[in-house]
């Protein structure tokens, strides 16, 4: 078992989440083309007025960061999300592959996980770029406008305060509408299957009595919705911003920023860059192994794997 489960392992980051992470690093630079604010700066540097000056370096000011953060948020979930897909879809792999090994008549005719229920599973994946990302900028884009309001191009940023300020965004961001509302974002309102709830109703609804397509979508909405799911995402989500800020203030001679820091206006164009290394093919992202090797993010998928995470 520790040889599937170790394969299973390699199969989330070098097929499933490369996939998921080129079509997400497609949308999101559909979705916050910067290019277009820059180039209009450049070409209307002579004709255009003040106001209208200040108001395009705004716009950018808020958009690198928001495409910055939403980077950093996207792919945190979708590097938790794909490999919660993949080792349920394992574990259940597993088990089928051991029932039909069984000898009992009463096992062959166990409910096998198809073809066509296996591919329909792992394509959720693709929910987040594929819809859920104009949701998610939105609202991103909401929170770093609140928290940079008071934030000025000539302001000196050292680290602390650019970690501080990415932190706000996020906590800004994560606090909007119900309790984990950001599960809008990576599952379709079809995933609220029956759901765990109606069997404590009174229902007789038992999970092993669904079709395996359902079984597998709410055993991935139960997981999502779960505490430790939760500090998961938390845990990651800091060591993910630990590792941005050290980034952004080394410049490519590995030489560091000054101490005093560095005025907004000029760190703006690192922060917009971000967003492309956080979305660079997984096998070569620092950032999306960075997530993986947490000590928290191993012991959650060892105990998913082995079917014994309490939620």
């Amino acid at each position: 078992m520790q040889e599937h489960f170790e394969t299973i392992q390699r199969i989330a980051s070098t097929t499933t989440l490369p996939r998921a992470m080129n079509f997400l690093s497609t949308r999101t630079n559909e979705e916050l083309n910067l290019s277009v604010l820059t180039e209009r700066l450049k070409q209307g540097k002579d004709v255009l007025t003040l106001p209208e000056k200040l108001e395009l370096w705004d716009k950018l000011k808020v958009l690198s960061f928001t495409k910055m953060v939403t980077s950093i948020w996207s792919v945190t979930m979708l590097s938790l999300f794909v490999r919660v897909q993949v080792n349920i879809l394992g574990r259940h792999l597993y088990i089928d592959i051991a029932r039909c090994q069984e000898s009992s008549p009463l096992l062959e005719e166990a409910s096998l996980i198809g073809q066509d229920d296996e591919q329909n599973f792992l394509a959720r994946a693709d929910f987040l770029a594929s819809h859920g990302l104009p949701a998610l900028i939105f609202n991103m884009q909401a929170a770093a406008s609140e928290v940079l309001k008071c934030k000025q191009l000539k302001d000196i940023f050292d680290p602390l305060i650019l970690h501080e300020t990415i932190v706000q965004v996020l906590d800004t961001f994560m606090s909007m509408g119900r309790p984990r509302h950001w599960m809008e974002y990576l599952l379709p309102e079809d995933a609220k299957l029956p759901s765990l709830a109606a069997s404590q109703s009174g229902d007789n609804l038992i999970i092993s009595d669904m079709p395996k397509f359902d079984q597998l979508m709410t055993e991935t909405h139960t997981v999502l919705s779960s505490n430790e799911f939760t500090n998961v995402v938390d845990v990651s989500l800091k060591t993910l911003v630990n590792a941005i800020v050290r980034d952004i203030f080394v410049d490519q001679s590995g030489a560091g920023t000054p101490s005093s820091g560095i005025a907004l206006v000029k760190l703006l164009p690192r922060v917009a860059q971000m967003s492309q290394l956080l979305l660079d093919e997984p096998t070569s992202n620092q950032f999306v192994q960075t997530i993986k090797n947490i000590q928290d993010v191993e012991l959650f998928f060892t105990i998913l794997y082995a079917n014994a995470l309490t939620v």
